[in-house]
């Protein structure tokens, strides 16, 4: 596996596509990228009652998937990206939703102490982390015992002849679409890379093992193309 990109090209480029990244989400997945979301979050049925940390949240939509399913938990969602956090607070003024929050923060240095989520979702983070173990166990570090961490993330499907078709789709047409719609050929460049060179479902399994997480489990949707990891810290 080869290393991801370091974190301040990572937020750099976030911060250039944050405009349109919420189009190019529904451009990619015809929408879909909703359904995974809202999945990610009913994956909370199983933890205990709490606060839920939504790291990497992006423009917010994971945060207020949270929110839908635990309206009385407070939720706070994180990102290292300012621009991003702009377009997440809009959304959450439209909304008025008064139980979210959002703050700065880097994944791998979280600002939180030990043990003070119910449980820590994020998606598609993970394959952006320069230092996944670390990342990871950041996440656990932060979760109450018994408490759930939840990623969601894009990963290359196993299937013959449709992992071929993915392939075109996601190296050649999806970083057309990101020069036409977001005027950013690169970041859409970079995002068929960094699922390249991720591990697999199984290998992020193991790695959320190694970090303490237990009875770790994953899922494929998405045609095979999305996979839904959930552990207990």
């Amino acid at each position: 596996m080869v290393a991801a990109a370091d974190a301040g090209t990572v937020r750099e480029m976030f911060t250039r596509i944050a405009r349109r990244y919420d189009v190019m989400n529904t451009l990619m997945t015809g929408g879909r990228h909703h359904a995974w979301r809202r999945l990610a979050a009913r994956a909370l049925s199983a933890a205990p009652a709490g606060p839920v940390l939504d790291l990497a949240t992006g423009t917010g939509d994971l945060a207020f998937a949270v929110h839908d399913v635990r309206p009385s938990a407070m939720v706070v969602g994180a990102d290292f990206s300012e621009a991003m956090l702009q377009h997440a607070g809009s959304k959450l003024r439209r909304r008025g939703m008064t139980r979210v929050a959002l703050l700065g923060a880097d994944a791998l240095a979280l600002p939180f102490r030990d043990r003070v989520f119910a449980a820590v979702t994020s998606a598609f983070l993970v394959r952006n982390l320069a230092d996944l173990s670390g990342g990871l166990a950041e996440m656990r570090r932060v979760t109450q015992p018994g408490g759930l961490v939840i990623t969601l993330d894009i990963t290359r499907p196993s299937v013959p002849g449709w992992d071929r078709v993915f392939a075109v789709y996601f190296s050649r047409v999806v970083p057309l679409v990101g020069a036409l719609v977001a005027g950013d050929r690169a970041a859409y460049t970079y995002l068929p890379e960094s699922v390249g060179r991720f591990t697999s479902p199984s290998g992020l399994a193991d790695a959320m093992r190694r970090v303490g997480l237990r009875d770790v489990h994953y899922r494929r949707v998405g045609l095979g193309t999305i996979a839904l990891h959930v552990g207990i810290a």
